[in-house]
């Protein structure tokens, strides 16, 4: 038996269906669709979008489809950026052994636009052809990609034969017809694009043509066809037409499941796409009849995936639900821990911290519990120390506000670890507002009270993310934030001296190369995708690309590196197609920060 096959077996004997189970469909004459994982097999079931439409396509018998996942196994031998199963054998799915290569469509799901280039490692992995026009219909499969990693799809625009935009519960079966029609009785390849842009919520970029302008982004992008539409609306759908599987796991591999109780935010702030779609909570029974089934089959770890969790308006309803399953578990000599999202400090009551407290084990943001404590983490997001900036970004995080959450968590006796997040190099900014986070940090320690109290301070540099009010702001050098970084460090070292900071304070940063191509890939053009290309397949670790290496590489395709940190005054951004942000809600954000700045 080869190793990959043997890994297959083990997952496949480990996993746990959470929904109610359906019927399985007969594949023969059926399209068959694949979704592609850049991630080991726990957290590619935490991927809720593709786990979730592939529960949807089998689970509906009008869907003319089955569909499958293919991950990142361990027995994948890695070579430089690219990755090889080994012996050499087809890179296959968990579900079925024909090679990934063979199948109708393949879907690749981009969290962050700092790892398009997974693209490309994944679609090399499975052997097919990187770009749309090498691919050869009825040959080779339709590549359809997603998530908030394509806000500006355009990076990856000769790469991807289609972009959902938004949720993709109603576009993607749409599509999978088109393509079972079209397969039926095929057309030309042009017609099958044309026939897929018209569809609400999904982007064609074979369909659009771009003016290029020296150095970076366009002047123009225009359809090729009077039948393809000039702009491309995000689809959000109401909850009663969601799947189930998009609030809850549907598979576990026994160790750990979670569920989305909301989607969206009440809050929109100026910096964040958390507030793009709209505010949706999931269902209070359907959560409670989850958490039951995770009971049923004694899963030990639930995670509450949203980050405004605290919004929900069930919450103590739902945590006193998962805190009796704790408590029966206990009973029986078994640990249930609940790992939380970040949470809103000015949504923070003696309430949810009695109803999280009651829980037992539990913590906030499960990406970060890699900590001694066994005590709670709560995580706070002031975003800024200097209050006006704070209200300039649209934060409704006061510091008095922050203040009653950390007296809270004091009285709770129950969180001794505090994680606080803060943006650095954002417009408007000045030196003095860096460094005051070194307080801030201090500040709230103190307020904390526990003797064994620990703050960690994670710095984000501000990257104007496509679709909010902040797209066209200029950004700073990473490199020049990773030093603002340090001097924050530096600042509060000074403030509490050495031992203590090595015992109770941790500053950490995002790393400089991820940061550097997301300057690039976030509000790139689509000769970007070539440049990752390149730097691909010269074997450069794009997870420690340097800035002269990147610098070097988007020359040889006429672009410039500063162009992408500046201020994007041009009418047409590169992400036009796709865009539907207010200019006059642009510039007048853009004013505010100007003349904040410009005082001393």
């Amino acid at each position: 038996m080869s190793l990959l096959q043997r890994e297959i077996d083990g997952i496949r004997a480990r996993e746990i269906p959470l929904a109610d189970p359906y019927e399985p469909k007969d594949p023969d004459g059926l399209l068959r669709m694949v979704f592609l994982m850049p991630f080991g097999h726990a957290y590619s079931l935490m991927c809720n979008g593709p786990m979730s439409l592939r529960d949807l396509i089998n689970r509906t018998p009008d869907i003319p489809a089955v569909a499958e996942r293919a991950i990142e196994y361990d027995c994948l031998v890695r070579d430089g950026n690219r990755l090889t199963t080994p012996g050499g054998e087809p890179y296959r799915s968990i579900e079925s052994p024909l090679p990934v290569a063979q199948a109708d469509v393949i879907g690749i799901s981009v969290i962050n636009s700092g790892d398009l280039h997974s693209v490309l490692r994944l679609l090399d992995l499975a052997g097919v052809p990187r770009r749309t026009a090498d691919r050869v219909p009825g040959l080779h499969p339709l590549v359809v990609g997603g998530n908030s990693g394509l806000a500006d799809p355009e990076p990856l625009a000769d790469y991807l034969d289609v972009v959902a935009i938004g949720e993709a519960e109603q576009s993607l079966p749409e599509l999978l017809r088109i393509v079972y029609a079209h397969r039926e009785k095929p057309a030309d390849r042009a017609s099958l694009h044309e026939q897929i842009a018209r569809v609400p919520g999904l982007y064609v970029p074979s369909m659009y043509e771009c003016e290029f302008l020296p150095g970076g982004g366009v002047s123009a992008v225009r359809p090729t066809s009077l039948m393809v539409p000039d702009r491309v609306f995000a689809q959000y759908l109401t909850v009663d037409t969601l799947h189930p599987a998009h609030f809850c796991y549907p598979v576990t591999d026994g160790t750990a499941a979670g569920l989305y109780p909301v989607l969206g935010c009440l809050h929109d702030c100026g910096y964040c796409n958390l507030g793009v779609p709209p505010f949706r909570q999931a269902p209070l029974d359907l959560l409670k009849d989850y958490v039951d089934r995770l009971e049923a089959h004694k899963i030990p770890k639930i995670i509450i995936s949203a980050p405004t969790f605290t919004q929900y308006k069930y919450r103590r309803e739902l945590l006193d639900h998962i805190r009796a399953y704790a408590d029966r578990a206990a009973d029986q000599g078994r640990k249930v821990t609940t790992i939380i999202g970040s949470i809103r400090a000015d949504e923070i009551s003696a309430d949810y911290l009695k109803a999280v407290t009651e829980l037992g084990d539990f913590g906030h943001l499960f990406t970060e519990l890699n900590l001694s404590q066994a005590r709670g983490i709560v995580t706070i997001a002031p975003e800024w120390a200097a209050p006006d900036l704070v209200a300039l970004y649209g934060k409704t995080q006061k510091r008095e506000r922050v203040h009653k959450a950390i007296d809270l968590c004091r009285e709770s006796e129950h969180v001794n670890t505090v994680m606080l997040y803060f943006i650095i190099g954002a417009p408007g900014e000045h030196e003095a507002d860096r460094l005051a986070i070194a307080d801030y940090a201090l500040d709230v320690r103190q307020r904390l009270g526990h003797p064994d109290g620990a703050v960690i301070v994670k710095l984000h540099q501000f990257m104007p993310k496509p679709g909010t009010v902040s797209q066209r702001l200029r950004m700073a050098d990473p490199d020049l934030v990773q030093e603002y970084g340090d001097r924050v460090a530096a600042r509060l070292r000074q403030l509490v001296g050495d031992e203590e900071y090595e015992q109770h304070y941790r500053v950490e940063q995002f790393a400089v190369s991820r940061m550097h191509l997301e300057v690039v890939c976030s509000r790139g053009d689509r000769r970007v995708g070539h440049v990752l290309e390149d730097l691909y397949d010269a074997g450069i670790d794009l997870h420690t690309i340097t800035k002269d290496q990147l610098v070097t590489a988007l020359a040889k395709h006429g672009l410039d590196y500063d162009r992408h940190l500046r201020h994007m005054e041009e009418s047409t951004l590169p992400w036009h197609v796709v865009n539907h942000v207010s200019v006059g809600a642009e510039q007048q954000f853009a004013a505010a920060l100007v003349e904040r700045e410009s005082r001393a």
